[in-house]
């Protein structure tokens, strides 16, 4: 009891200084939805906050969230809820941002829109200026003007390699490295340009306000090929035929991008194996032996 009325205290204290504006907590409700994080929706009588809590080892993950949230934001495109302190007390680190209402419906047409914006803006490598986390897991971000570079050695050779370390080898192993060795031949005819991308977009991390303003929220930042945002967008379900229409009116997708959307998956289908255990499995090798298949 003493140590969460110290981890709570202390989220309180830095509120107050962020905002300029004395802050006590009057009422804490726990919310669903998160499986690496804990929780909370806070408020006093005036304000109201949305609260991540995790051991103390998230720091650094919440300080990086922070950033790419600030960075979506300062792009004018996408609306995402306000980083407004963080810190750590009592064995455990905290994120608390903007409490946004969700609940709204029909803005996904207007959030693809607006993606299409916010890939439009250029952005100057691939990579970003600091490492963070998809999901719990480190997500390397080291700057690179070559692409297939990139997703080789900091996105599917790192989880590859964590798979080996979880015990699965074998096969995952072998048809890993074959199609690493070969990534070229799915980007003949294509050369991405570095756009920032919301880097964990899938319907679980997006919604609307009850005023019907697209959100989106819990990002994994970088610079990257912007068919890998839309990717993700098809994976655990999808987002409505008007999300898509929208986007493609405003920038019309590679003729190619069909075959690259299962290789950005595999980056966070290997990632949930490796968070979730053996059930991805299956999706994995799947996703690896139709990629090979269309390589040959």
């Amino acid at each position: 009891m003493t140590v969460i009325t110290d981890l709570w205290n202390a989220v309180a204290q830095r509120l107050s200084v962020a905002t300029g504006q004395s802050f006590a907590i009057r009422k804490r409700q726990a919310l669903s939805g998160g499986c690496i994080n804990q929780a909370w929706k806070i408020s006093d009588s005036e304000q109201a906050f949305f609260v991540k809590i995790h051991a103390a080892a998230g720091l650094a993950m919440f300080e990086a969230e922070a950033a790419g949230l600030t960075e979506l934001a300062a792009s004018q495109t996408v609306r995402v809820p306000k980083p407004v302190s963080w810190g750590s007390a009592a064995d455990l680190a905290w994120l608390a941002l903007e409490y946004l209402p969700l609940g709204g419906t029909g803005a996904m047409a207007t959030l693809g829109r607006q993606l299409a914006a916010l890939h439009r803006q250029p952005q100057p490598y691939f990579g970003w200026r600091r490492d963070n986390t998809i999901g719990s897991t480190l997500q390397r971000n080291t700057r690179s003007d070559d692409w297939i570079e990139f997703w080789r050695e900091q996105r599917l050779s790192l989880q590859l390699e964590l798979a080996a370390k979880n015990g699965y080898g074998g096969g995952l192993q072998r048809q890993g490295e074959a199609l690493l060795a070969r990534l070229a031949g799915l980007f003949v005819s294509y050369q991405p340009t570095p756009a920032l991308l919301h880097g964990d977009l899938w319907s679980g991390n997006a919604g609307a306000t009850v005023d019907g303003e697209p959100v989106v929220f819990d990002p994994a930042v970088y610079y990257g090929d912007r068919e890998a945002d839309l990717a993700m967008t098809e994976l655990f379900g999808g987002f409505p035929e008007g999300f898509y229409a929208a986007y493609r009116e405003a920038w019309p997708l590679d003729a190619g991008y069909l075959q690259r959307r299962s290789l950005y998956n595999l980056y966070h289908v290997l990632n949930h194996l490796n968070l979730f255990g053996g059930g991805y499995l299956a999706q994995a090798e799947r996703l690896i032996a139709q990629l090979l298949a269309e390589l040959r």
